[in-house]
């Protein structure tokens, strides 16, 4: 399981579930992927999540730290 944030919203336009990964928003296309429900958005993005990490590894690119929350 990776650490990594995902945002999913509803699309009225679309009519799906459109997912963006905060982390990754200034290297790749944003939203990044998609699902008819919650549950197939959310799955989806965790793919493309490991997608990408296992491409940069193999090409030596510079990984984005995970964002944690911080409580105070």
């Amino acid at each position: 399981m990776n650490r990594y944030s995902m945002i999913v919203e509803w699309s009225d336009e679309d009519q799906l579930f459109l997912v963006t990964i905060p982390e990754f928003a200034n290297l790749v296309i944003m939203p990044c992927t998609y699902g008819k429900t919650r549950e197939e958005a959310i799955q989806k993005g965790e793919e493309v999540i490991e997608i990408y990490l296992e491409a940069w590894r193999a090409d030596g690119e510079m990984i984005p730290e995970p964002k944690t929350l911080q409580l105070t």
